[in-house]
């Protein structure tokens, strides 16, 4: 997921991608196979960083020519060919053993809604919860069947076992077996002013697939999270939309993973009904579980049945992998990742042409990293570069999650990475935006490479929305590896700060996960190209040194990493 330089302002839309639009379609067969993929860029392209190269790449990738990026799809398979095309002719070396591509396979999951039922009993009676209204369910078990009976609720407050801010939510009970029930968001964000996690900005464990993911360790039959306007950032129409339809998943066998049988979200309006069910007091224990000290609290009476019924399939992807050779420590990396998929089209009458091209999310990303990848060849760097374009993040950061569960480089060979994600046609500005601002020491080679072009560094405006846990950086800073997520902002250097706010409302209301969302020759790449050059000298700072970059002390991540490095 992505913010633009414009965290403030995206709302209710910016939910991590967790499913393509629903109004897109994958292209059928008769549809694309006389469809023909755009050959490498028969301009040249330089060894500097310039707008004429990134307007050429970017001009490519969001073309109508492929059919709208989607994953798994002919338009996909073009577009990631490529992007592989263009490694190759630049001269960076195949990244994944002999070939370009790193196979991703994927697992599509749908619910059968008229077969599969959710209920919640209060002392044997149905609530008569609605799906839709109430609650979104599903399974992430690949199963044709999945069934829980008579599953016990327990309010585990935020859902949180965080070692390092002493915290274990699950501590005082056994949920083996039972319903659990969540707040999203993490103690923090109800206590901003109370040293509490990190404040105000989210951590990792305030996002939904941590949740979801602790409590299946916990051993839960059902999770249930509680939707909550503020704290998610998004309203109940983003939940109902986005875990609702076809889901992507990474590819497994059916028994393997760990997962609950059942995940959902209800909303607060059935949250309220639930406690008030249980004679227990909503406003109150939501305060409580802010507070050190929270114990679990069983919700009396209430238990918890569902039958879900699922169709799945599996679709083969890819990641497309390209590198740079260091000259002096070749087993040292420096990643840069962008994600090329987008939306893929949709099938319309009349005039529109239904295709979702992705030119600022991701066609900018992908041509950025292209064009870092082309300006180390042309200044050969000690350590190596990987380039590493991924698949499928617009439906739940797959791609980027399938490399960090199958690395290609050992962690603890990959020093750093830089994410580039949706860089908009603002122009030049002043400032640059950290998005998860105070993660890591990337942020003071950033802050001294952003001054020399005479810029300032500034936090992203809605921390407590954790967009630094919506992009593709995510997968590999789960796994400990220090990564940069970083862009220009809205101090426009001509026009100021209302300028470069209003582009990116703009885009936001009219533009984005939209058809609208179309390259330009009237874009003003000036910034975009700039942007470019500055994540270039930051990962060129770190490739021509021997310095190893940390996360700062107390963040989520660093314990992993120091025991990730101990033996180097």
């Amino acid at each position: 997921m992505k913010r633009f330089s414009l965290t403030a302002l995206l709302g209710s839309v910016a939910l991590a991608a967790c499913s393509v639009a629903k109004d897109a379609a994958s292209p059928s067969e008769t549809e694309t196979t006389e469809q023909t993929a755009p050959t490498p860029a028969d301009t040249l392209t330089s060894g500097e960083i310039t707008e004429a190269d990134l307007r050429l790449r970017v001009s490519t990738l969001a073309s109508d020519d492929f059919l709208g990026r989607a994953p798994a799809t002919r338009g996909g398979e073009m577009a990631s060919e490529w992007i592989a095309e263009e490694m190759q002719r630049i001269g960076l070396e195949p990244g994944y053993g002999d070939s370009y591509f790193q196979p991703v396979s994927l697992l599509e999951v749908t619910l059968d809604t008229d077969a599969s039922r959710f209920e919640i009993f209060d002392d044997g009676a149905p609530m008569g919860v609605q799906f839709l209204e109430d609650v979104v369910y599903w399974t992430k078990r690949n199963e044709e069947r999945v069934e829980i009976a008579d599953s016990e609720l327990v309010f585990v407050g935020y859902g949180v076992v965080a070692p390092e801010y002493g915290w274990d939510d699950y501590a005082s009970v056994d949920v083996t077996g039972k319903t659990v029930v969540m707040l999203v968001n993490d103690p923090g964000y109800a206590n901003p002013g109370s040293g509490l996690f990190n404040g105000n900005a989210m951590t990792y464990y305030g996002r939904w697939t941590y949740k979801y993911e602790e409590a299946a360790r916990q051993g839960a039959a059902g999770v249930i999270l509680i939707h909550q306007t503020a704290p998610a950032s998004y309203g109940w129409q983003v939940v109902s939309n986005s875990w609702t339809g076809a889901q992507l998943h990474l590819a497994r066998e059916p028994g393997e993973g760990r997962f609950a049988g059942v995940e959902s979200w209800v909303s607060e309006d059935m949250a309220r009904r639930l406690f008030e069910a249980s004679d227990l007091d909503f406003d109150a224990l939501t305060e409580a579980a802010a507070l050190a000290g929270f114990e679990a609290v069983p919700m009396t009476g209430l238990t918890a049945s569902a039958d879900i019924r699922s169709f799945s399939r599996t679709k083969d992807s890819r990641n497309v992998v390209g590198i740079v050779p260091g000259s002096t420590a070749p087993d040292e990396y420096v990643l840069y990742t962008g994600h090329w998929d987008h939306l893929g089209f949709r099938l319309t009458t009349g005039d529109e042409d239904g295709i979702y091209n992705g030119a600022v999310d991701n066609a900018t990303g992908t041509a950025a990293i292209l064009e870092v990848g082309e300006a180390f060849l042309a200044n050969p760097p000690e350590r190596s570069v990987m380039i590493l374009a991924v698949t499928a993040e617009e439906s739940g950061l797959l791609g980027s999650a399938y490399y960090a569960e199958n690395p290609i480089i050992p962690f603890n060979q990959t020093v750093a990475g830089i994410n580039i994600d949706a860089m908009l046609p603002i122009g030049r500005t002043r400032d640059v935006v950290v998005v998860g601002h105070g993660a890591s020491e990337l942020e003071d080679i950033l802050t001294e490479e952003a001054a020399a072009q005479d810029r300032y560094i500034v936090p992203d405006l809605n921390p407590e929305a954790g967009y630094f846990y919506r992009s593709d950086h995510i997968s590999l800073a789960k796994k400990g590896v220090p990564m940069l997520y970083a862009d220009g902002g809205f101090d426009h250097r001509e026009n100021g700060s209302e300028f470069g706010a209003s582009i990116a409302e703009e885009f936001r209301a009219n533009r984005y996960h939209g058809e609208a969302d179309e390259y330009s020759r009237d874009w003003d790449m000036t910034g975009m190209t700039e942007d470019t050059q500055l994540l270039y000298n930051v990962g060129a700072r770190i490739a021509n040194s021997s310095d190893w970059p940390n996360w700062y002390e107390g963040n989520e991540f660093r314990a992993l990493r120091d025991e990730q490095l101990a033996g180097n």
